[in-house]
C-alpha cells in the first residue's frame, strides 16, 4: 500500500462580505421605494403657517382630516382613506381617548374647506372627550 502524502490545507479565514452588501443593497432599495407609500391618508392642501412643531410624548397621534368637500377621514380603527360620518368619528375617538386619555389629536383640514367644517370636527372631538385638539399646517 502506497501513502500518499496529504496536502495540508491552509485554513481561510476570510470573510466573503459580497452577499452581505447584495442583500443589504436589495433591503436599501426596497425600503425607499415603501417608505413614500407608508404616508397614506388623503390628498389635502394645508395652510401655511408658523408655528414650532408639536412634541409627542406618544407613539402616534390620531389624525382627523376633512378635505375640500367637507368629508371626515380618520386613521383609527378601519381604512384611513375611506370617508367617516360624525358618528364613526366620535365613536372611535370616543374609544381612543378611553384607553388612553393624554392621545395626541390632530386636524387636517384642507385650506379650501369651510371654516364652519372644521370647527364643527373641533367641537365634535371635545364632545369625545378630548381636552386639546392640534391642527396641522405645513
Amino acid at each position: 500500500m502506497i501513502r500518499r502524502a496529504k496536502k495540508k490545507r491552509k485554513l481561510n479565514a476570510e470573510i466573503n462580505v459580497v452577499p452581505y452588501i447584495d442583500v443589504m443593497m436589495v433591503l436599501l432599495v426596497i425600503f425607499m421605494i415603501t417608505a413614500p407609500m407608508l404616508t397614506q391618508g388623503v390628498d389635502v392642501e394645508l395652510p401655511q403657517a408658523g408655528a414650532d412643531p408639536v412634541d409627542t410624548q406618544d407613539s402616534e397621534p390620531v389624525i382627523v382630516t376633512v378635505d375640500k368637500e367637507g368629508l371626515f377621514y380618520i386613521d383609527v380603527g378601519g381604512d384611513p382613506a375611506a370617508p367617516v360620518s360624525e358618528g364613526v368619528v366620535y365613536e372611535r375617538i370616543s374609544k381612543v381617548l378611553a384607553t388612553n386619555p393624554k392621545k395626541l389629536l390632530l386636524v387636517r383640514g384642507d385650506k379650501g374647506v369651510d371654516y364652519e367644517k372644521v370647527v364643527q370636527l373641533m367641537t365634535l372631538l371635545q364632545q369625545a372627550g378630548a381636552g386639546s385638539v392640534g391642527l396641522v399646517t405645513e
